[in-house]
């Protein structure tokens, strides 16, 4: 495989919590498997004071409780790649500090322009650094390319998404900002591609003709923990929906690709987010769920509400679970419903996509069996894999159907490492690939889709809040959303091929 250009890497933002955790072991690990160029710097840029040695011996410390590939000896050659300054983001004057310590690193690596700048800081300052890195030129290409790398969320409503596109897009290219979802960099999200257009068995079943609905989950059984704060002027709405899951639906739904190209896959995504059906305000109560986790014991251990969490108002009305249905107006889909439900403290950690068949036209068998429809799941995280549920006869008389599986797991693939989200994505950015990045168009769309149900959630009084006892599966008024009333949401567990609605934390 070819490796990327040479260049240096520029995390904003480098003291913080993502560049410990994620993002310097990510870049370690491709340093182990050679995958970095031949010659690489890093650059880390924050407000806070370390000399080059300090900031390398807080990196070493990082790389050696989170790294995922073992190998003492690169360490120490790795962290001699890193350097660091420090700046005043807000500060013009300090950014031409920052060039001259670039322009003297590309003379001692022997490195040309090339540069990549990862804004791991405040969503507030995505506007800030870009312009004063354009203000001193540092996003000119006429000497080699630049990118940009800013994290999510891409706003808080519409109008900040987009007043945040119109700053960057003053003096960066779309083609040189990279919106990066690490949901879109697992390898089981990418699977979904795979799988669909593949596989000439599922491709003629993949539409309304076939397709009872489409649900998608991502539960975490964990609670807000020290992010109390920030969850609570976010929610799970904007958390997880308007970005993660959202992208996953349109990977799920979109058209085949002409070819594997980046703009191809990304005009189909993106084709998806026009095709979405706009959600009416007064549709807002009958085809969305919200709800927030209260006080419970779960194995005899007391979990507080989140109104009770650190750094929570008492009297918040920040939801932690959200469901919402919808529609997909195109041929493929029309007037097959897609859910959507995420939600904090609920009975285990679990993100799948089940495509939900339609039952036979006439069902022969014994209605204990309960007409129950097959069912594709493609679990993302955690048991990582795909399960086919299909009837099958149990033996002795009569004819008697049970739910069976048929399931893979890539943990089968005990040869294969599967890299990290940020790893894979680290890299494809180094390459200049965007497949897995979201577009601005993107953004917009996904803004626009919720902006009715975001507005309605905080306007209309009539629209409740529902409580649901920490280690449940979020309100039982969720089960209303399914329009077929025998049936209802898979109960997944932390293993892919078991359901209940009992499973344990």
């Amino acid at each position: 495989m070819k490796n990327a250009d040479n260049h240096i890497y520029v995390i904003f933002g480098a003291s913080g919590d993502l560049t410990k955790r994620k993002l310097v072991p990510a870049l370690y690990s491709l340093f182990v498997q050679n995958l970095l160029p031949e010659r690489f710097a890093i650059m880390g840029v924050s407000r806070s004071q370390f000399s080059d040695n300090e900031f390398r011996s807080s990196m070493k410390s990082a790389i050696e409780e989170f790294k995922e590939i073992d190998n003492t000896i690169k360490i120490e050659e790795f962290v001699q790649k890193i350097y660091y300054t420090s700046i005043k983001f807000d500060d013009a004057l300090t950014y031409q500090s920052l060039n001259q310590r670039l322009i003297k690193l590309r003379e001692k690596e022997n490195i040309g322009e090339n540069t990549i700048f990862y804004l791991s800081t405040p969503p507030s300052l995505y506007g800030i650094i870009p312009e004063h890195l354009a203000d001193i030129g540092l996003n000119n290409q006429d000497k080699g390319w630049k990118r940009l790398i800013i994290e999510k969320p891409f706003g808080y409503d519409l109008e900040s998404a987009t007043t945040l596109k119109t700053l960057l897009l003053k003096h960066w290219s779309e083609d040189q900002i990279f919106r990066i979802d690490h949901y879109l960099g697992k390898e089981t999200v990418q699977n979904l591609l795979v799988t669909r257009f593949s596989n000439g068995i599922f491709e003629p079943l993949w539409n309304r003709n076939y397709v009872h609905h489409v649900e998608i989950t991502s539960a975490e059984s964990i609670g807000v923990e020290k992010r109390g704060g920030y969850y609570d002027t976010s929610g799970a709405l904007r958390d997880m929906i308007q970005n993660h899951l959202l992208q996953v639906a349109a990977i799920t739904a979109m058209e085949s690709p002409s070819s594997l190209e980046p703009m191809a896959i990304r005009n189909e995504i993106l084709k998806v987010f026009q095709s979405l059906r706009p959600i009416r305000a007064e549709d807002v109560k009958t085809n969305t769920i919200r709800g927030q986790y209260l006080e419970s014991t779960i194995k005899k251990e007391k979990i507080i509400g989140y109104r009770e969490e650190e750094g929570v108002n008492p009297n918040s009305i920040s939801e932690t679970y959200a469901a919402i249905k919808f529609y997909i107006d195109n041929w493929r889909w029309g007037g097959v419903p897609f859910y959507i439900r995420t939600g904090k403290r609920l009975p285990t950690r679990v993100t799948e996509v089940v495509i939900h068949f339609k039952a036979t036209p006439h069902f022969l068998f014994a209605k204990g069996f309960n007409n129950s429809n097959n069912q594709l799941v493609i679990r993302i995280q955690p048991d990582e894999g795909i399960l086919l549920k299909f009837g099958m006869k149990i033996p002795g008389t009569g004819f008697e159907v049970q739910t069976v599986n048929m399931d893979f797991h890539y943990s089968e693939l005990a040869h294969q490492r599967i890299p990290s989200a940020y790893e894979r994505l680290i890299y494809d950015s180094m390459k200049g690939d965007s497949t897995l990045f979201a577009r601005s168009e993107e953004v917009i769309e996904a803004w626009k889709f919720l902006s009715p149900v975001i507005e309605s959630w905080k306007n209309d009084k009539d629209i409740p809040l529902y409580g649901y006892p920490a280690g449940t599966w979020g309100p039982d008024k969720a089960d209303d959303l399914i329009e077929d009333k025998e049936l209802t949401w898979r109960y997944p567990c932390k293993n892919l091929s078991d359901d209940g609605i009992y499973c344990e934390l």
